[in-house]
């Protein structure tokens, strides 16, 4: 299993150690914990379903003073269909400049939607339950990236491959 957090350790504002992440996952009964970069990215072994991972998680989460984040769960086979099924890569987009929001808000599909021509030359795309992005200025001051960061957690291409 893979659980993303939303909003650990970006801009200062909430804080989660990686080690204390491993250690509520560990606590939660847990194998093969792991952590990838300091963004609350979670790797483990659970014969449990992705819904309650979830669950766990954030419940486990919440008791910790200050720190409440929503989780997305995807099993090892759907992120690798994530990481392969990005519409961009067929247009031969630049890897660097791509992402994916992994949707937590009911409705996110409505995201595919929006008016693109607002936002170009960025452009996004749904696809299943994610949205991928194509943010050619970078993701930092990205008005497509603040646009729908609210209805899910993202990460860079390269985080997810």
């Amino acid at each position: 299993m893979v659980a993303l957090l939303r909003g650990v350790n970006v801009g200062g504002r909430t804080s989660l150690s990686m080690t204390d992440l491993r250690a509520v996952a560990e606590g939660l009964g847990y194998d093969d914990v792991t952590t990838y970069i300091q963004s609350g990215n979670l790797l483990c072994r659970t014969a449990r379903s992705a819904i309650t991972v979830a669950d766990e998680l954030a419940g486990a989460l919440a008791e910790r003073p200050g720190i409440s984040p929503e989780v997305v769960v995807r099993t090892s086979a759907q992120l690798a269909k994530v990481a392969a099924g990005n519409p961009f890569l067929a247009d031969g987009a630049d890897t660097a400049h791509l992402h994916v929001l992994f949707c937590t808000a009911p409705g996110c599909r409505a995201l595919a939607s929006i008016n693109g021509r607002s936002y170009l030359p960025e452009q996004a795309r749904a696809v299943g339950k994610e949205l991928y992005l194509h943010l050619p200025n970078g993701a930092g001051r990205s008005p497509l990236a603040v646009a729908v960061s609210k209805q899910g957690t993202q990460r860079s291409c390269k985080t997810v491959s």
